[in-house]
């Protein structure tokens, strides 16, 4: 699967503040890539209409079994409200057995500075 265009759901203000957030989930068998993978499109289609959302893109390498998702929001309030919510919420604990490992990132930047290049998110984790 080929990175996932930057999406802009909700046209953000300019010179505001926005919440970026950055994962890379590594599931433990091809089984679980393609799990990940087939649920994808669901959560792609909430994040497209979800309240507060300013941007997201997604990373796939399903036959080395990792995922990298980046996402920018209004608030950490948007971001959290967005985790918990359904579908994301239940899917994403219904993938969790099959993580092998799971990073999260977060930080502050102004709208002005979107969409978030690849190479700076993915100089933040560790």
């Amino acid at each position: 699967m080929p990175t996932l265009p930057w999406t802009v759901p909700n046209t953000p203000p300019t010179r505001a503040e926005a919440t970026v957030f950055a994962s890379r989930f590594e599931t433990r068998t091809l089984w679980g890539a393609l799990k990940f993978f087939l649920r994808t499109p669901t959560i792609w289609r909430q994040v497209g209409r979800a309240p507060g959302a300013y941007g997201a893109t997604l990373k796939a390498q399903p036959l080395q079994r990792t995922f990298w998702t980046l996402s920018v929001w209004e608030s950490p309030k948007a971001l959290k409200a967005f985790a918990a919510s359904a579908p994301h919420g239940p899917i994403a604990a219904g993938l969790r057995g099959q993580m092998k490992d799971a990073k999260f990132v977060t930080w502050q930047t102004t709208t002005d500075e979107l969409p978030i290049d690849w190479k700076d998110a993915l100089r933040r984790f560790p």
